[in-house]
């Protein structure tokens, strides 16, 4: 298997795998139950020797134990062959979740990252949803605080609209913003991702292979386990998924011409949309970690990128990307900097 290849991130220095990986899947949480811990350390290790060095993580996920088991992983010098990424914002606690992004709360997220994960610093500390109550000024404020302490080397947004996007990078460059971007998730090509071109700014796609569907198309739903999020998102739902599974078949039928698996051929199709664009899928699975390596290699005409854009039209999906839009980058404006009033 071939060495993945470099990129850089963004315009601040920051250098990655030009694939990720990302990691929430491997520990119980949003997508069901997590996986022995021991096959989840031998498959982070894998990648890495792979040259998959961009590891994606968050204290959400778990909670906090997705975090602690990357700890485990990059014991033993492994700390120094990756770029460590991790959030902070979504707060989980007795079956509740706030949104914060408080000063206070953002440096003891930090601090406790740091002790699970094991590390001095984190290269990219994203935030992971906006709190619309605090001004992302002041957010941002503490972000890059925590930067000259040598605590996080480089700040990222994640789900942020263009907007909210631009106020911060006054304050602080913004690094990279992380977004659902797929084939059948395009709604932030309109204006989010002009934006990190003008500006700069890396762009991370999560979920680019939606959410498993562009993997194995309508049956994955069937093996989704009862606490899946997944089933409650809306072009999940049967009635949806009648229309949508018509996409996977047409995916499908391009890639058996193309010599590639389907979920090789979405994401190439990330891979094809810029040179600072990093699709971070995840998996538990080595075979599957090897097939979407095997993506860097699926080289797309334009032709070909305009017949899967055709193909994956706005209308031809059908349902919201996500049980929770208002958790999404179309409401993360914040309130002016001069209406904030710290308690």
């Amino acid at each position: 298997m071939e060495m993945v290849r470099r990129m850089k991130l963004g315009s601040h220095g920051l250098e990655v795998s030009a694939q990720g990986l990302g990691c929430m899947s491997m520990s119980t949480g949003f997508y069901g139950s997590g996986k022995p811990e021991a096959d989840m350390i031998d498959l982070i290790h894998r990648a890495i020797e792979s040259g998959i060095t961009f590891l994606d993580t968050s204290d959400c996920y778990g909670p906090h134990t997705n975090e602690v088991l990357l700890g485990k992983a990059l014991k033993g010098g492994m700390r120094e062959k990756v770029q460590l990424a991790t959030k902070f914002g979504v707060n989980i606690s007795n079956g509740s979740t706030e949104i914060r992004g408080d000063p206070a709360y953002v440096r003891a997220c930090c601090e406790a990252s740091l002790r699970r994960l094991g590390v001095d610093f984190i290269d990219l500390y994203y935030q992971h949803r906006i709190d619309t109550r605090v001004p992302i000024e002041i957010t941002m404020g503490e972000l890059k605080k925590l930067v000259e302490e040598g605590k996080i080397k480089y700040v990222g947004l994640s789900e942020a609209s263009a907007s909210t996007i631009r106020r911060a990078h006054a304050v602080h460059p913004i690094t990279a913003v992380q977004l659902e971007w797929s084939l059948w998730t395009r709604d932030v090509e309109e204006d989010i991702i002009p934006t990190c071109q003008e500006l700069g700014i890396g762009i991370v796609a999560y979920s680019p292979l939606g959410r498993g569907f562009l993997s194995s198309g309508a049956k994955m739903v069937e093996t989704l386990s009862t606490n899946d999020v997944r089933k409650d998102m809306p072009r999940f739902k049967p009635e949806n998924m009648e229309q949508n599974k018509k996409i996977f078949e047409q995916v499908s039928e391009m890639a058996a011409k193309k010599g590639c698996t389907p979920s090789q051929l979405a994401l190439a199709w990330v891979h094809h949309k810029g040179t600072n664009v990093c699709p971070i899928p995840g998996t538990t699975k080595i075979e599957n970690l090897k097939q979407n390596i095997g993506a860097l290699a699926v080289e797309l005409t334009g032709e070909e990128m305009a017949e899967l854009e055709s193909i994956a039209s706005a209308d031809a999906v059908k349902g919201g990307r996500n049980a929770y839009m208002s958790l999404t980058w179309s409401n993360t404006d914040t309130p002016p900097l001069s209406s904030w009033k710290p308690e």
